[in-house]
């Protein structure tokens, strides 16, 4: 069984919209624009792109990242990994033609057929929806958060509001650096 780790740039008060400057949201941009920059801090992405086999996101992800992401040197091994893209309206002429294999799923059923599968890890970047049904549906087994001191008030928020058993985490890893962001990994209990 592979693990599907959920990553995420987060305010304190959950707030997963727009970190990278994204248009159309008011405070976009926030992970560059109210934090000082910070090397260290960053340490896990690198070591995401490593471990990871298969990258999986949706399709308002898919189209940010497929723009950007193909020609950044810094993202370079992520080109190569397969990725998986869950849409019910995303068609196969919309995939872009220069990030490698990228396969559509169409339910969290196929996603949990690929969590079944022979394979390492599978990274999911941004996706705020989509990690809401992967939570709901008991998929994610690990969270890699980077928390921003911030409070952003209105924005798209990484956990679902979905009433609920309580699900446990257990923390596996975590620091704080000097510009107050905190790294924080938990694996999920079962």
């Amino acid at each position: 069984m592979r693990t599907v780790i959920s990553t995420a740039f987060i305010s304190l008060d959950g707030v997963v919209e727009a970190p990278g400057g994204e248009p159309g949201y008011r405070n976009s941009g926030w992970t560059f624009k109210e934090v000082a920059f910070v090397p260290e801090a960053f340490e896990i992405k690198g070591r995401e792109q490593l471990e990871s086999t298969a990258i999986l996101m949706g399709r308002v992800s898919y189209e940010a990242f497929s723009t950007v992401w193909p020609a950044m040197e810094e993202f370079a091994h992520y080109k190569t990994l397969p990725k998986y893209v869950v849409s019910t309206t995303l068609t196969e002429d919309r995939l872009v033609s220069d990030w490698g294999e990228t396969t559509i799923l169409r339910s969290l059923d196929e996603v949990a057929a690929l969590k079944e599968s022979d394979g390492g890890p599978i990274i999911v970047h941004g996706s705020a929806t989509l990690n809401h049904g992967l939570s709901d549906a008991g998929l994610i087994d690990r969270y890699h958060l980077l928390v921003y001191p911030l409070l952003l008030g209105a924005g798209k928020r990484l956990f679902s509001t979905t009433d609920k058993d309580t699900q446990k985490l257990k923390p596996v890893e975590h620091e704080v650096y000097s510009n107050g962001v905190q790294k924080q990994v938990f694996d999920v209990v079962r």
